[in-house]
């Protein structure tokens, strides 16, 4: 997970800002709380997430830090400490990890896999595979402007 995905951030007139993906469960944990509660300082998350996994203060910091390497937080002073929030939306993010992770799945032969993957949720859901091919057809009536 370590390639660089663009987004536009909305500030920067026609420049893409790159971040990398979060790269372990904590590090998703952290994001997704700074999600759901728009800023956090690190005393704040450690108590919502490392705390109760019984990590260190300083793990979480470290986690805190890495996530701000990434371009996927930003943090601002509020008197003597850091408040983060999450600089990259969710909806940006989640959309990169799921092109990376059906990158890794499909592999060389993209076809063959993506064709084994109907199957696989056929059995498990036909639901399911209504809904994808629903999404399928408006994917494509949005991109032909229909």
């Amino acid at each position: 997970m370590a390639g660089l995905f663009p987004y536009d951030d909305g500030r920067r007139l026609g420049r893409m800002t790159a971040f990398r993906l979060p790269a372990d469960d904590l590090e998703y944990a952290v994001l997704a709380s700074l999600w759901e509660l728009g800023t956090a300082s690190v005393r704040e998350l450690h108590a919502r997430l490392g705390e109760p996994q019984g990590l260190v203060y300083t793990t979480t910091a470290k986690v805190v830090d890495r996530l701000r390497e990434k371009g996927l937080i930003q943090r601002q002073r509020k008197g003597a400490a850091f408040q983060y929030r999450a600089k990259v939306a969710r909806e940006t993010v989640e959309r990169a990890r799921a092109r990376n992770a059906l990158t890794r799945l499909l592999g060389a032969a993209p076809r063959a896999a993506a064709a084994a993957l109907v199957e696989a949720v056929q059995d498990l859901d036909p639901a399911l595979l209504e809904e994808l091919e629903q999404a399928v057809a408006a994917r494509r009536r949005a991109k032909d402007g229909t």
